[in-house]
């Protein structure tokens, strides 16, 4: 190792260190997916940079998604994939391979990789503990010729109604870190699809989280120069939207980190997830590597 390495090198831990201090004994919620999940690679490096966290203090939460993998499960099974407003109807039968792939394979797999990299990770739905009660999702259309409103439902699909945080902090103050897969319950018993970023933002809320970390196959919001906008406040975002900067998919998102700001989250992050130990170079440097969604760009 050369003198310019070494140097370079505490030159980034001593940097790190009022980052520490901002987040020491802070839950930091991080929403796993996308290319950063599939990529064996990035997988590796999420699972050292999450025991990293641990390690130094924090309170990680990691909540997944796996939609590929889903797809791919339904397609092997030959499960007919029936379409409503352009999002998938879970069925009894979607609902239990739902609840297979990422209460089962897609969870342990995350735990394992965790606890490969020497952390401690304990794999759980949002059905043990009751900890994501769930209500189901029914969306409300108005026809622009009858002017009618009519409600589209979408089966076993569920918004989180209410989280019950004390198995999390249960196993946070075991000096474990929980994985979530987005199954929730509802109040009869059934079982619920949640969006993992809807999940995620509802386990952030409860449990007064410094920070929400959404990883994503984009690289944040992108001004109309297509140039990364690290700062993002939650007044500047009806003006975006109106104006075209902030379009499709990415308008639920932000609406979304809004909402999880204004329940008292200080920042929701979306990042990219592409990039490697993203989730450390948002956290720790001064460098971040997504768009920041805050009250006041703290």
């Amino acid at each position: 190792m050369t003198e310019l390495t070494v140097n370079e090198t505490a030159r980034i831990l001593s940097e790190a260190l009022p980052f520490l201090q901002r987040y020491d004994d802070q839950i930091i919620v991080v929403k796993y997916g996308g290319h950063a999940m599939v990529d064996p690679e990035l997988a590796r490096m999420f699972a050292r940079d999450i025991v990293m966290l641990k390690v130094c203090g924090l309170n990680p939460i990691v909540v997944h998604g796996g939609g590929p993998q889903i797809n791919k499960m339904l397609d092997k099974l030959a499960v007919k994939a029936e379409f409503r407003e352009g999002l998938r109807v879970t069925d009894d039968e979607t609902m239990s391979v739902v609840e297979m792939v990422l209460a089962g394979s897609i969870n342990k797999a995350i735990v394992a990789s965790i606890q490969q990299a020497g952390g401690r990770a304990i794999g759980i739905s949002g059905k043990d503990g009751n900890l994501l009660i769930a209500e189901r999702y029914v969306k409300e259309k108005t026809d622009p010729v009858t002017g009618k409103t009519v409600k589209i439902d979408f089966g076993q699909v569920g918004e989180p109604a209410r989280v019950n945080v004390e198995i999390l902090h249960t196993i946070m103050k075991s000096d474990a870190i929980p994985v979530v897969a987005p199954v929730g319950v509802g109040w009869e018993g059934d079982t619920y699809n949640v969006n993992a970023d809807t999940a995620a933002g509802a386990i952030a809320a409860a449990t007064g989280a410094k920070r929400l970390l959404l990883l994503t196959d984009v690289a944040g919001v992108l001004d109309k120069n297509k140039q990364l906008i690290s700062e993002l406040k939650i007044g500047d975002v009806p003006q975006l939207v109106a104006e075209g900067t902030i379009t499709g998919g990415m308008i639920p998102k932000i609406e979304s980190a809004v909402s999880v700001v204004e329940s008292g989250v200080e920042g929701v992050i979306i990042l990219d997830g592409r990039v490697p130990h993203s989730v450390l170079l948002e956290l720790l440097t001064p460098h971040g590597v997504g768009t920041r969604i805050s009250r006041s760009g703290v």
